[in-house]
């Protein structure tokens, strides 16, 4: 449970979210644009607590803490030409596994707290934030950062939530 949201609450909620940016975001990703309908990708979710998050953050980024979402991308950005021709043409071949999110309840809960922010609201955002990393968006730079954070915006928006960033931490 997340700040009163229901377990089935927040896969329903997660699912819309994941495939509302994958089908938003079709028009911005070659790959999506007129390749692979949603249909024929695959993501997985798995909503967690601090101590499984703090594993996979120590094991896969050398970091000995919590965070509030991972992403692990597949391989489907290395897909070759006729592999995405046969997903666009919806022959029998596997989906493309985009990746996997793994979400901190935990820490998502914390920060909601902390920030003055609704928990839902606030887990949806880590689920755009985490879909677009494994479409190949990044935040390492200033530049790539404020491009993402103007998508997450405008996915949010487009589910009726308010701007994710307009709390900011003292000293960000």
């Amino acid at each position: 449970m997340l700040g009163g949201v229901s377990e089935a609450d927040i896969e329903s909620l997660a699912e819309k979210t994941v495939r509302h940016a994958l089908v938003t975001e079709a028009a911005l990703t070659p790959f999506l644009a007129g390749s692979a309908p949603e249909s024929r990708l695959t993501l997985a979710l798995l909503f967690t607590d601090n101590a499984a998050v703090r594993k996979l953050n120590r094991e896969w980024r050398d970091q000995d803490k919590p965070t509030n979402v991972l992403s692990f991308p597949g391989d489907w950005l290395e897909l070759e030409e006729e592999d995405i021709a046969a997903l666009a043409a919806g022959d029998d071949v596997p989906p493309a596994h985009i990746g996997d999110i793994a979400l901190a309840l935990e820490t998502i809960r914390d920060e909601a707290a902390e920030q003055g922010k609704d928990p839902r609201a606030h887990l949806l955002h880590l689920i755009v934030h985490g879909t677009l990393h494994l479409l190949g968006y990044d935040h390492a730079v200033d530049a790539e950062a404020e491009a993402m954070e103007a998508l997450e915006t405008r996915l949010l928006a487009d589910l009726g939530i308010a701007d994710p960033y307009s709390y900011r931490p003292s000293g960000y």
